[in-house]
């Protein structure tokens, strides 16, 4: 596949990807209460265990303040440490997102499921849509997975570990904040979406940059 091929078929997945969550993000401002968003979040609910909350607040751990921050700070500090100086100074660019999230929620301002509609085991402040939790995830832990892929000088255990832990993490997430009660299943496609978009010109400009 050409480079101008490649760099045409990102373009057109980065539009279709801003094109989809700006429908979804229209869409849930004017039904912040939607019937399929309910049935989802009491199927995931069926089933309930202690357990199983403690596993699900467990995988949402990482994105709760100030463990985020902090996670990403202490991750981008090793990188850097470990003389991956660009790479750390990438990581610690995610922290950017949270102002996206924030800007984004108070434009939308969807409440949170309440325990009228849903089980909560989790209560949470601000708004609902898009999840921060699954932005932060996919953003972070994507990162670190394509990162893991590029610098072959990391050990390939712990790229490997690296990896599919960064993956249960993301691929986990979603369900667990709805399991919890913190969002509806609309939030969390949201999240993902969004958090795709992040990480397209994180990548960009990474490996632009990025000497040969």
């Amino acid at each position: 596949m050409s480079t101008l091929l490649k760099r045409n078929t990102l373009i057109f997945v980065l539009f279709v990807l801003i094109a989809a969550f700006s429908y979804l993000s229209f869409f849930v401002a004017q039904h912040p209460i939607w019937d399929f968003d309910i049935k989802t979040s009491l199927l995931i609910q069926r089933y309930q265990a202690i357990w199983l909350d403690k596993l699900m607040l467990a995988i949402s751990f990482f994105g709760e303040l100030p463990y985020s921050l902090l996670s990403v700070v202490v991750v981008a500090a090793l990188f850097y440490w470990k003389k991956y100086k660009r790479e750390g100074l990438y990581i610690a660019a995610v922290l950017l997102s949270g102002l996206i999230i924030l800007g984004i929620k108070n434009i939308i301002n969807r409440p949170r499921p309440t325990a009228f509609h849903v089980r909560l085991v989790e209560v949470n402040r601000f708004q609902s849509y898009p999840s921060g939790h699954v932005l932060s995830y996919t953003l972070f832990f994507g990162f670190l997975i394509i990162l893991m892929n590029t610098l072959k000088g990391i050990p390939k255990a712990t790229r490997t570990i690296i990896t599919y832990l960064s993956a249960f993490l993301i691929l986990t997430i979603a369900p667990s904040r709805i399991y919890l009660g913190a969002h509806w299943f609309t939030d969390t496609v949201g999240g993902f979406l969004l958090g795709l978009i992040c990480l397209f010109p994180l990548c960009y400009y990474y490996f632009r940059n990025k000497k040969v």
